[in-house]
């Protein structure tokens, strides 16, 4: 169910709008307060008026895919703001994703962890995590596969006093049918639900949906979707 929005500030508003009615007649759908689940903004590869519009418009959570770009935009994100990082994390980054970002949702392996933990420890701060999982066995897509390997990172971070496991995410597959897409989906759900026991705590977050799937991922549970494109527009190349 793919919205197709243009790339003018002056539209923002109602595209925001039009999101909003999708969250909550699919919380509605489900059962659910419109309150359970967090729309972020995907700012990657927008312009600044477009963020700037987005803040006055009351958005605060905010993704970014690029460390680089999230530098550039860093003065534009207000105290009030909470930036994550949705892209591929690489170790030789770790100091600057300790630096800009409220968390993590791209962490897949121990290593990552390790990185970003001795990175944190020299700048002071502490930073959440999400555990990035291919829920659809894709070998383009990043993410661990399997919920032994998932356990074994998820276990790194526990271990880390500087990082806060909040959830996991996935990126479903590109498709716009619904039985691969709750699947995927519903994978998610099941491994936090398994975590959960494995730590004995609760793991509240599942970052999973986007612009076209945000229906069937806040069926299946999502937290948070990710929204870009129905927000803003197209991208800037």
């Amino acid at each position: 169910m793919s919205i197709v929005a243009d790339n003018r500030a002056g539209n923002l508003a109602d595209n925001l709008a039009v999101i909003e009615e999708r969250i909550q007649s699919a919380c509605l759908r489900s059962g659910r307060s419109r309150d359970s689940v967090r729309l972020m903004a995907v700012t990657k590869r927008q312009p600044p008026e477009l963020l700037e519009e987005a803040l006055r418009l009351g958005l605060r959570l905010f993704g970014e895919s690029r460390i680089q770009e999230t530098k550039a935009k860093h003065a534009l994100f207000p105290p009030s703001a909470e930036v994550h990082l949705i892209g591929h994390l690489q170790r030789n980054k770790a100091r600057d994703a300790a630096q800009l970002y409220h968390a993590v949702q791209s962490i897949d392996a121990v290593r990552t962890v390790d990185a970003l933990a001795s990175r944190l420890e020299e700048e002071g701060r502490e930073i959440g995590a999400f555990l990035e999982v291919n829920t659809s066995g894709e070998p383009s897509k990043e993410g661990v596969q399997g919920f032994g390997d998932l356990l074994q990172v998820a276990l790194a971070i526990e271990a880390s006093p500087r990082i806060s496991l909040q959830g996991l995410m996935t990126i479903a597959p590109y498709t716009a049918e619904e039985t691969p897409l709750r699947r995927a989906f519903a994978q998610l759900r099941d491994y936090r639900d398994r975590l959960e026991g494995e730590l004995g705590r609760a793991v509240p977050d599942l970052s999973m949906g986007m612009s076209g799937d945000l229906e069937w991922a806040i069926r299946e549970g999502s937290t948070l979707v990710r929204v870009g494109t129905a927000l803003f527009g197209n991208r800037l190349s």
